[in-house]
């Protein structure tokens, strides 16, 4: 049995970290128009912003900020579920479902966990584990 509460607290502060971020940004969706290539517009059809590089306003509108609060929602519904087996999450787990759930879950968090590497908080150890 292992104690991976570390690791869902560093998930649960980058996700609380990207919601503050996504509020300061209104909260709301953005959307490229079309026919005015460049502009990102709010859910009022104002301007946002603007850019006219290379597709980055379809990059920029896909990100907005009701989409990213989407995101983490989901990801706290995971994280959540995999707060209730995670003592479960071992190297070598036991044959039964709780093991076999915590492990799969233990993974997605994992991952979840690895987007963030380069924080200072990151551990090596949370990088994801491969099991055959």
């Amino acid at each position: 049995m292992t104690d991976n509460s570390d690791m869902i607290d560093f998930v649960r502060a980058r996700l609380a970290e990207e919601e503050q971020i996504a509020q300061a940004a209104g909260g709301d969706s953005w959307r490229c128009l079309t026919g005015v290539p460049g502009e990102i517009h709010d859910r009022t059809g104002a301007i946002a912003f603007s850019l006219r590089n290379l597709g980055f306003d379809q990059h920029i509108a896909l990100q907005d900020p009701a989409r990213t609060r989407r995101r983490i929602e989901t990801s706290r519904v995971l994280l959540n579920e995999y707060a209730e087996v995670a003592d479960k999450d071992a190297d070598r787990p036991e044959h039964d479902f709780s093991s076999g759930r915590a492990v799969g879950l233990g993974f997605a968090v994992r991952q979840m966990a690895a987007e963030h590497a380069g924080h200072p908080d990151y551990r090596a150890k949370w990088l994801p584990r491969f099991i055959h």
